[in-house]
């Protein structure tokens, strides 16, 4: 982004952060100006958005789950959510996901989301170490997991999604902003 001090391309120093300024928060983000020394040893500026709800002892924000639908005499497929998604201004196909709760594994928070966004059961095949998948923009964390579904269980043949109190939440603000 910007670029201050003197370069010195020879000097080679241990990058660190310097300073991080607050530019603006809301109820899930805030946007912070952060400067930093590069691995060159000049100080720069970088635009940094971090959650406000980072939980202190969790090992991530969240989970993506990878969700793996399984039935007799099928083919294997991986179910998708369509969700509006205000930055993009239009719908998203994309895998479930949302926010570890207090006192909550990784895996437990992914087959909550997981009924929660499509309905389905299932069992945990598979949990990522934390992994940050927008690292240039945020120090958002995330947990991949996959998780297997018998599509062959009665739960799981005609499953509707059962939103958690926290979507319904966002959903009645996002109607609430929309209407003004």
């Amino acid at each position: 982004m910007d670029s201050e001090g003197t370069p010195d391309s020879a000097k080679v120093t241990k990058e660190c952060i310097l300073t991080e300024e607050l530019i603006s928060e809301g109820k899930w983000v805030k946007l912070e100006q952060t400067t930093y020394v590069d691995p060159t040893g000049k100080t720069r500026t970088w635009e940094t958005v971090k959650r406000t709800t980072r939980k202190e002892g969790l090992s991530a924000d969240g989970v993506a789950i990878i969700p793996v639908l399984q039935r007799t005499l099928h083919y294997e497929c991986i179910v998708l959510v369509k969700q509006f998604r205000p930055p993009m201004g239009t719908y998203c196909l994309e895998f479930p996901a949302g926010l570890i709760d207090d006192n909550e594994s990784p895996e437990t928070a992914a087959l909550r989301e997981l009924e929660e966004e499509t309905g389905y059961k299932g069992d945990i095949a598979e949990c990522s170490p934390a992994v940050c998948l927008d690292p240039g923009l945020s120090n958002c964390t995330t947990h991949i997991v996959t998780v297997t579904i018998n599509g062959d269980d009665a739960e799981n043949v005609r499953p509707k999604p059962k939103p958690g109190e926290c979507w319904r939440g966002f959903e009645h603000d996002f109607k609430e902003e929309k209407s003004k």
